[in-house]
């Protein structure tokens, strides 16, 4: 056997093993992509998209490809971008402004005297930097970020959604207090609104001597003289909702929420609609890089034009950003029901995807169901669809529905049921070719939710609770004693028992739904999403993340390492993965072994204080097991280091509750030598050695 004295001189080798080389984490799949891209910025042959949800994109090619740039950004939710120097600034939904002075490769929040942390604009005028705030109103910064001063004086609307200068001036623009100009760099301001018939300005650029305001409702205005009037400048464009506007050469451009984009050659005298290939007509951002115009849409992601808008293709690979409601499994093949984008699938585990939209006429696609070889889609406004090939092709199947929002969908049987919204539940009995109301008792017409357990059929309302059918759907009747929140977004089964996600947790009955227990327990995140059963496991997704429980629901612990993106919508698994739909992260993937056995409940009872046991066994090769207690709810964290100080693993970073757990370690790949356990729980921190041996 080769003795400690031996293998020590083995750690001068500096071996560095990454974390994802020795343990499965929560990894976002290559896809679906697209989504809801709300402003741009470019830096050299660098273009940067910020998203609602999926933080920010760097493509280096013209928007051919995109890499998720979001190391450290604490908030996904960006709303402004903007370059000084070698300096990229994010505005964000509630955390602030975010800095990287590396292309996005890391970010820091710089917040110091900031004391609104939702940014809708930015802008830089020689050293100085300006921050437009929803209810803050401008800070200026000169320091590149490091500290804020509010500048407001006379600007009597603190809603600032647009910025701009021009010359030595900078122009505000606010969300009911119109246009503020200041010529002292924020000292003060005087409100510049002669002219304006419309307050709510989105956005501001300038154009030579010109200025121009996109408004929310009013169309463009322009102004030639510094602000001091205005003149409505709307002939030709038929959609006066303006969220963006740019420049290029003698071209300007208007993207308007609903009407696509719009161009004028003449400073707004007139306008012409340039939309041939935007398959998305809610243009929020524009920007132009080059010879090349790119607008960015609510749902469908990036458009490129390189004719000043003539023509455009959708530019999207590797753009992650999509809202993911639904995911469903057909043998090999796994579907993802976006909001905007349609359906996309993946026959390689979410490694790629690919849009599956063929004659799908709405691409609102809430709700996903499989029956034998036909595939469903429920949309938010366009029915159901029907593909027998796998998504090559659809078709509507309509005849009947009188309410084409479908939130929910469900097989029994030969029985395929619709649940809508606002018009209760709809069955078909021949694969969708026609469909007919069955709502006799469900007296909740909102159904979010629905599930079958052998012959029980279960309905999911919005604050009407669960409703129950024995007979197929023709009559129903509330089941809701115990059940103390009644908005069921979504409802599974797990053997004789039948669980339901609430606004309000996670609800058990034993008895189909003749009553209901809360199983709360560890669930720190109440707002259940989704819920799905892998053997005896049950996995809930929430507003905060995944949550597994592998006892019915009587505790919870979180399992969210690696997943950035909380806002979980849809659960499903697939093979040996579990697989999460995120808003505006796209879908994540984790197999399942890891997240089962990584940890497991070794004590029932609650310790009385934080512990970290020596592992067992000591030494070991490769595995060894690892036990720890914790007496309350906290965080917790249990890291590798090697005897240099350097992490070589992360086992576990989650939410645990109180109780006693078990993790292996396997530490294949790394040299023999002595490594180190560290166990932070809240403030609480314990090391133990451990020597493997080779």
């Amino acid at each position: 056997m080769k003795t400690l004295a031996r293998i020590l001189p083995l750690l001068s080798l500096g071996f560095i093993i990454t974390t994802s080389q020795l343990t499965a984490q929560w990894i976002q799949t290559n896809g679906p992509y697209g989504g809801y891209v709300s402003c741009f910025a470019v830096s050299g042959t660098n273009l940067f998209a910020g998203t609602w949800g999926g933080g920010i994109f760097l493509s280096t090619n013209n928007g051919e490809s995109w890499t998720a740039v979001n190391n450290n950004l604490t908030n996904l939710y960006v709303r402004s971008l903007t370059v000084s120097g070698k300096s990229l600034f994010a505005g964000t939904e509630g955390g602030g402004v975010i800095l990287s002075t590396n292309n996005g490769e890391s970010w820091t929040a710089v917040n110091t005297g900031l004391t609104n942390s939702i940014v809708s604009s930015l802008t830089v005028s020689g050293t100085s930097l300006f921050a437009g705030t929803e209810g803050g109103g401008v800070f200026l910064s000169t320091n590149n970020g490091a500290s804020w001063t509010a500048v407001n004086n006379n600007l009597t609307n603190l809603y600032v959604r647009s910025l701009t200068v021009s010359g030595t001036s900078l122009f505000a623009g606010t969300s009911g207090g119109g246009v503020f100009r200041s010529t002292n760099n924020g000292a003060s301001w005087t409100a510049v609104n002669t002219g304006l018939t419309n307050f709510d300005v989105n956005s501001l650029t300038v154009s030579g001597t010109n200025l121009f305001a996109g408004t929310f409702s009013g169309g463009v205005f322009l102004s030639t003289n510094n602000g001091t009037s205005w003149t409505a400048v709307n002939n030709g464009l038929t959609n006066s909702t303006v969220s963006s506007l740019t420049v290029s050469g003698t071209n300007l451009f208007a993207g308007t929420l609903g009407g696509g984009v719009f161009r004028s050659t003449n400073n707004g005298a007139s306008w012409t609609a340039v939309n041939n290939g935007l398959t998305n007509s809610f243009v929020r951002s524009l920007t132009v890089s080059g010879t090349n115009l790119f607008a960015g849409t609510l749902r469908d992601g990036v458009f490129f034009s390189t004719n000043n808008g003539t023509s455009w293709t959708a530019v999207n690979t590797g753009l992650t950003n999509s809202i993911v409601y639904s995911l469903t499994v057909s043998g090999t093949n796994l579907f993802a029901g976006t909001y905007g984008g349609g359906v996309f699938l993946s026959t390689n585990n979410g490694a790629s995807w690919t849009a599956v939209n063929n004659n799908l006429m709405n691409l609102y696609v809430r709700s996903l169901t499989v029956s034998g070889t036909s595939l469903f889609a429920g949309t938010y406004g366009g029915g159901v669809f029907l593909s027998t090939n796998n998504g090559a092709s659809w078709t509507a199947v309509n005849n009947g529905l009188t309410n084409f929002d479908v939130w929910s969908l469900t097989v029994s049987d030969t029985s395929l049921f619709a649940g809508t919204y606002g018009s209760g539940v709809f069955r078909s009995t021949n694969n969708g070719a026609s469909w007919t109301a069955v709502n006799n008792g469900l007296t909740n017409s909102i159904v979010l939710s629905l599930i079958v357990s052998g012959t029980n059929l279960f309905a999911g309302t919005w604050n009407g609770g669960v409703f129950r059918s024995t007979n197929n759907g023709e009559s129903w009747t509330a089941v809701n004693n115990g059940l103390t929140n009644s908005l069921v977004r979504s409802l599974t089964v797990s053997g004789t028992n039948l669980f339901a996600g609430t606004w309000g947790g996670v609800f058990l009955s034993t008895d189909n739904g003749t009553s209901w227990t809360a199983v709360n327990t560890g669930l720190t995140n109440s707002d259940v999403r989704s819920l799905t059963v892998s053997g005896t496991n049950l996995f809930a997704g929430t507003w905060g993340g995944v949550f597994l429980s592998t006892n019915n629901g009587e505790s919870w612990t979180a399992v969210n390492t690696g997943l950035t993106n909380s806002d979980v919508w849809s659960l499903t698994v697939s093979g040996t993965n579990l697989f999460a739909g995120t808003e505006g992260g796209g879908v994540w993937r984790r197999p399942l072994s890891e997240i089962i056995t990584s940890v497991e409940v070794i004590l029932s009872h609650i310790p009385s204080s934080f512990n970290l046991k020596q592992n067992y066994p000591n030494p070991f090769n490769p595995f060894t097991t690892i036990e720890f207690s914790v007496p309350i709810t906290t965080d917790v964290s249990l890291k590798i280091f090697d005897a240099l100080g350097r992490e070589v693993a992360t086992l576990l970073s989650e939410q645990f509750s109180a109780g006693s757990y078990s993790r292996q370690w396997n530490a294949e790949g790394l040299p023999s030598g002595v490594y180190f356990c560290r166990l932070q729980a809240g403030d609480f921190i314990q090391s133990k050695k451990l020597i493997l041996l080779r």
